[in-house]
């Protein structure tokens, strides 16, 4: 299976249509947005550039995003919005909570975060692999060098879950860093994407 994950777009309908286009040209099974999908320029058709490519698309709320403009655009666009929630492709199980600290509509508290998180991976059973999808990063991690605190609920939700991968975003200054917590391995997406192979 392969994903096209990104975070961060911010309204931002250039950078959709590259990440589209991109999820075209790399035959990808599914999109994942990790939140911060709206917030600094509000364009129309954020998500329709992945429908159009017929692209299942996963997306959860950042900081900058409520939570109801993230449940109206999964429903208005008919894709999935995982926060709280898990989906199974083909045996590769997700699950996700979004929102983060600090400015911005979906502020959400550490515990709310890590409650969600538990939600969400109590729907999942019986699968080859688990991704657990977030928008802000785990305390400890390497996204700490902007000098932001990363989440303890995500960092005891690694230790408790033991996903194969976590998916964030959150943190710009940190696009593309990848390391390893536990046994599991940690992506910050950032607003380019990042292709993951599983």
């Amino acid at each position: 299976m392969k994903i096209l994950a990104a975070s961060d777009i911010h309204g931002e309908s250039k950078l959709v249509k590259k990440l589209a286009d991109k999820a075209e040209k790399e035959s990808v099974d599914l999109v994942i947005l990790c939140g911060d999908i709206t917030g600094f320029s509000e364009t129309p058709n954020i998500i329709k550039p992945f429908k159009d490519k017929k692209k299942p698309i996963l997306l959860l709320p950042g900081n900058w995003d409520s939570f109801a403009t993230t449940d109206f655009l999964a429903n208005f666009y008919g894709v999935k919005n995982i926060h709280g929630y898990s989906a199974i492709y083909e045996d590769i199980g997700f699950f996700g909570a979004g929102g983060a600290q600090g400015p911005g509509p979906g502020k959400v508290s550490e515990s709310e975060l890590l409650k969600t998180l538990e939600k969400a991976h109590s729907g999942l059973k019986n699968t080859r692999k688990k991704i657990m999808l977030t928008h802000a990063h785990p305390s400890g991690s390497a996204s700490e060098i902007s000098g932001i605190p990363g989440s303890k609920a995500i960092l005891s939700a690694i230790k408790k879950f033991k996903p194969d991968f976590l998916l964030h975003g959150h943190i710009h200054e940190a696009a593309g860093m990848e390391e390893t917590i536990g046994s599991t391995r940690v992506i910050n997406v950032g607003r380019d994407g990042k292709i993951i192979e599983l």
